[in-house]
């Protein structure tokens, strides 16, 4: 058995044998998976974004440089390392070099900024940072400087892209200098985790306020995406454009690490303005894309759709918020591609509709588990299992889901039942095929175009304004985003705030981009509940019927 991580609870031990002896859990690491795909097609492309393309022998190779580098910097298995990229071939190859010493990686998407930083660098004990030194318009210097004042258990930071005349360490020259050599390859071999072991820690929005995280072994992390790949049938003459966050659990799982472990090539596009979707699809001959409804929506609409040759798209997998059957039959007949309607979520939940499902399955349920070996139930208040087409709260267990959050032993306890299934906080019913057909939630999480929002987090923040007295922060229907952060406002006898005031005392905050209310409603009073708390519902309500009657 592996040396597990301080604060990680594994999976039963019981479950982990019958996942092993059934050979459900495959025993390979996510290292390996890139040395397959580069033993069996060593000249197949493997990556390609807007600087460069890259084999499959040429991102092992890559992996392995900076694998090397990296154990002669001092980073030792199990060590946690940030890794905030956007969608460049660095963040891929970063990734498995951290996977083949033994590293756990955390990603962040690159709209986190030192508020999530913080806390996730306190929560993980993370020891490195792999960070750009400049994105677009972010200068992310001052933002590391700010980070480091009250992290000093963060000893390197590593640039990406960097003009190098910074302090700081360059991943191309730690690459450069890495000790080619034998005995070192031989070093790196021997640093081949357990697969027991955690690979990956996702950070997860929670329903209480910050980040969670989740942490993944090797082997849960894998069998999710081995299910997954095959429920949308990717294979090696796929290319699979990634559009989203690659930090993100979808990108990451259903498109880097699915496509990797099919042998496909990924297409990385730094953009999600739809002529650059467009352009690329058509330049790459894109044959699968990962992402949102919201950028599915962005394409379906595009008015110079008939200008691109989109014919080599076939497929379309959908996942991180809900797909209408209006925006299903839209992207089907304008695209001309087919729909996975899919659900997921860092913790491990993975469904899809299948290829093989006709338009009314496609239309109103997100499919059956990819995972033919993890188990869902739909269970009523004292968790009593449900019978089919009844709605419940979803529950979920299994070998390619994950076995606890990261040092939250109280939130542990109260989110996994005794017999190990963890409680999604969905609201779902499953139909007699076994579809799952989502009717709400039940965590205080606002879902911007496949984003997680925290309302508690946000409501943590604005709070924090000496003139605020009391604040609630609801999702707002947006037909692009689906959901727009709202924020109710009842201010201090004499005070007054603006819109731009609140968002200015968010920023100064450090809050990130995500974080921040796109509308404020002042109100004299806020509407309480009969226990004395706030009616979020009426709140909710209320914004909803304010946006119908302005559309």
């Amino acid at each position: 058995m592996a040396d597990f991580l301080e604060g990680f609870v594994s999976h039963r031990k019981e479950d982990a044998d019958k996942y092993i002896e059934r050979r459900w859990w495959t025993g390979l690491t996510l290292g390996d998976i890139l040395d397959k795909a580069a033993d069996i097609y060593p000249d197949h492309e493997a990556l390609v974004d807007a600087l460069g393309r890259l084999t499959y022998a040429q991102v092992r190779d890559h992996a392995n440089r900076l694998a090397i580098g990296l154990m002669q910097l001092g980073i030792e298995p199990q060590d946690r390392i940030l890794l905030q990229l956007p969608n460049w071939n660095e963040f891929a190859y970063a990734f498995f070099a951290l996977q083949k010493i033994g590293a756990i990686t955390v990603p962040l998407i690159d709209r986190y900024r030192q508020y999530e930083i913080n806390h996730l660098l306190k929560l993980t004990g993370a020891t490195a940072w792999i960070v750009p030194e400049r994105y677009r318009k972010l200068d992310y210097l001052p933002i590391i400087e700010d980070v480091l004042r009250e992290n000093p258990q963060v000893r390197h930071v590593i640039l990406v892209r960097s003009e190098g005349r910074q302090k700081f360490l360059k991943l191309e020259t730690l690459m450069d200098d890495a000790d080619w050599s034998q005995d070192q390859l031989r070093r790196l071999s021997e640093r081949r985790p357990n697969p027991m072991q955690v690979a990956h820690m996702g950070p997860t929005g929670g329903s209480t306020g910050l980040p969670k995280v989740v942490p993944r072994t090797h082997n849960d992390l894998l069998c999710n995406v081995e299910y997954a790949a095959l429920a949308w049938e990717l294979g090696h003459h796929d290319i699979c454009l990634l559009a989203g966050p690659i930090g993100h659990d979808l990108t990451l799982t259903k498109g880097l690490c699915g496509t990797i472990f099919t042998y496909g090539k990924c297409v990385l596009l730094d953009a999600t303005e739809p002529e650059a979707l467009c352009r690329t699809i058509e330049r790459e001959k894109v044959t699968a894309v990962v992402w949102v409804p919201t950028l599915a929506n962005r394409l379906a609409h595009f008015e110079r759709l008939k200008d691109y040759d989109l014919k080599s798209l076939k497929k379309m997998h959908c996942g991180g918020g809900a797909s209408t059957p209006e925006l299903i039959q839209e992207v089907m007949e304008k695209v001309g591609c087919h729909y996975f309607n899919a659900y997921g979520g860092t913790e491990g939940q993975s469904t899809m509709t299948r290829i093989t499902d006709d338009l009314q399955t496609t239309y109103h349920t997100v499919g059956r588990p990819t995972c033919p070996y993890d188990t869902y139930k739909v269970v009523d208040a004292e968790g009593k299992e449900l019978p089919v087409n009844t709605p419940g709260e979803l529950l979920i267990k299994g070998p390619g889901v994950f076995s606890s959050y990261y040092r939250a032993a109280e939130e542990n306890e109260k989110l996994f039942d005794r017999d190990g299934f963890f409680m999604t906080g969905d609201m779902a019913k499953i139909d007699e095929r076994g579809n799952v057909i989502l009717t709400g939630r039940m965590k205080e999480m606002i879902n911007r175009g496949g984003e997680s929002i925290s309302a508690t987090d946000i409501e943590r923040l604005i709070i924090h304004h000496r003139d605020v007295e009391m604040v609630a922060v609801v999702p707002m229907p947006d037909p692009v985003m689906g959901e727009r952060v709202c924020a109710y406002v009842k201010l201090k006898a004499r005070g007054t705030l603006t819109f731009e005031d609140i968002v200015s005392f968010l920023k100064n905050q450090g809050a990130s981009v995500l974080q921040l209310p796109e509308r404020v409603e002042f109100i004299d009073s806020m509407p309480l509940t009969q226990s004395g708390k706030i009616d979020k519902r009426a709140l909710a309500e209320d914004i909803a019927k304010k946006v119908h009657v302005q559309c």
